[in-house]
């Protein structure tokens, strides 16, 4: 039985969709004015993950992830730039997309933008106003907070104690410092829409109320977002749109954890800032994307050179264990009489993924889930390492196993893809070959050569006195 953290309850629940076998999810998207960073990366796979886990256990995902195309920080950068906000955000949409299929991130069912639901927006707001909950202004259209008696209930704060202007605009029009902007009164030379409420934009919190209603309806199953997001933007969803419906909005709030850098928060004014296009430069997509289940998806993580050192070496150990499995396969027995090493083995897998799935179950506990494939890495090896003629069909178990984690995880998919024997195979043959004669002929330096360019094209090579140079795939 799957259950989730929610966020709202601050407790684990079971997990009942409002449709049967369908998740309805919204994800808040960026706002596209600047590069992914590495907190986007954290927070996109881990609901990938969550995703693919889902679809895994049968159901049909509706995933929404909306982007912020118009917004002060996208104003501020075209103005800097010299540059139509437009140009901005559809620039860093483009870089976004590109690094979420760098991450593998697999895409959502829709992409709403802020710009082109201007009139769902209005219609949203007209209904705030129409049922009491909002008031318009000189500079615009304001949720009045104090109207909606639920608030606070998400973040846990208390109205009474939220300081006037913590991360909440400012403005003498309003009733009270609390409210927050549904709609901006343009000042000159912004973009701007016509609107009942004056010439003006929306504001941040709206845009996601009306998209998600529209894509997924006045009630969905799971809405997500980092952790910074909880308050205000979460807070002051829930307040607009429970006011606009009159039910209750999303069953289930899930948020990832912050990403540190060396143990200080990411922040461009530390140095600190981490985006993917650089990151990426150092280290392949499947190493990030292990770095990130290292921490359950609401704990903090941390960056650092050693702990992606400490990665890249483990995932390298998974992978030469599935090697060594399909390395294995060629002398393996189809029918054989098993012995104590194959029941072992066989005990392991079965309470191994038994364990996956009960730790997946338990809010997508990817640090228990891990456990999972380094005792199956752990009894693999121990079993190759005592067999001479291994069983076809207890292999091939061990295979699906990796798979299935693959499939999850969004690991080792190139592999598989791979795993028959290719041009590049037979490329790789000849080099080895090749560097066998230049051995025999005490050139070392060539032959070192062959190997580190073997290496980067995803080969080890093994030279084994019994068994001559062997090479391995790894797709890290």
């Amino acid at each position: 039985m799957l259950k989730v953290y929610n966020t709202l309850t601050r407790c684990e629940e079971e997990f009942k969709t409002l449709n049967e076998k369908e998740v309805k999810m919204y994800v808040c998207g960026p706002t596209v004015y600047d590069n992914t960073h590495l907190g986007h990366g954290r927070t996109y796979v881990s609901f990938d993950i969550i995703r693919r886990y889902l679809e895994h256990i049968g159901y049909t995902v509706n995933l929404v992830i909306n982007f912020t195309d118009i917004d002060d920080k996208i104003i501020k950068r075209a103005y800097e730039k010299e540059k139509d906000p437009k140009e901005i955000s559809e620039q860093f949409i483009g870089v976004f997309l590109n690094d979420m299929a760098t991450l593998k991130v697999k895409p959502a069912d829709i992409y709403p933008k802020v710009t082109e639901h201007i009139s769902e927006i209005i219609a949203f707001i007209e209904k705030l106003i129409e049922r009491g909950f909002a008031y318009k202004t000189e500079d615009g259209v304001y949720f009045e907070v104090k109207k909606f008696k639920d608030y606070g209930k998400l973040s846990n704060i208390n109205l009474e104690d939220l300081v006037s202007g913590a991360r909440v605009e400012t403005s003498e029009k309003k009733k009270n410092q609390k409210d927050f902007a549904l709609w901006k009164t343009a000042k000159p030379g912004e973009p701007k829409w016509e609107s009942p409420f004056g010439d003006g934009r929306p504001g941040w919190h709206i845009e996601c109320s009306a998209m998600s209603s529209k894509y997924l309806g006045e009630q969905f199953d799971i809405h997500g977002g980092g952790r910074d997001l909880s308050f205000p933007h979460h807070e002051n969803e829930i307040a607009q749109s429970s006011a606009y419906s009159g039910k209750d909005w999303v069953n289930y709030w899930l948020h990832t954890g912050f990403v540190m850098v060396n143990g200080e928060k990411m922040s461009k004014s530390l140095g600190n800032f981490i985006t993917i296009d650089d990151i990426s430069k150092e280290y392949s997509p499947e190493i990030l994307r292990f770095f990130f289940i290292q921490r359950h998806y609401r704990s903090p993580i941390d960056y650092t050179a050693e702990s992606m050192n400490h990665v890249k070496n483990n995932l390298e150990k998974i992978y030469n264990v599935i090697e060594n499995i399909r390395i294995s396969l060629e002398k393996s027995e189809k029918s054989r009489t098993w012995d104590k090493n194959e029941f072992l083995l066989y005990d392991i897998l079965k309470n191994s993924k038994n364990n996956f799935y009960n730790a997946m179950d338990s809010d997508f506990n990817t640090v228990e889930a891990l456990k999972s494939v380094f005792e199956v890495s752990n009894g693999v090896n121990k079993y190759l390492s005592l067999t001479k003629t291994p069983s076809e069909g207890l292999l091939l178990k061990a295979l699906d196993f990796y798979k299935i984690i693959g499939e999850i995880f969004g690991l080792f998919e190139n592999y598989f893809k791979e795993s028959s024997e290719s041009d590049e195979e037979e490329f790789v043959k000849f080099l080895i070959e090749l560097r066998s004669d230049v051995r025999l002929q005490k050139n070392y330096e060539m032959s070192d050569k062959i190997r580190d360019g073997l290496k980067n094209l995803g080969y080890q090579i093994e030279d084994n006195p019994k068994e001559g140079t062997v090479f391995k795939k790894i797709n890290i």
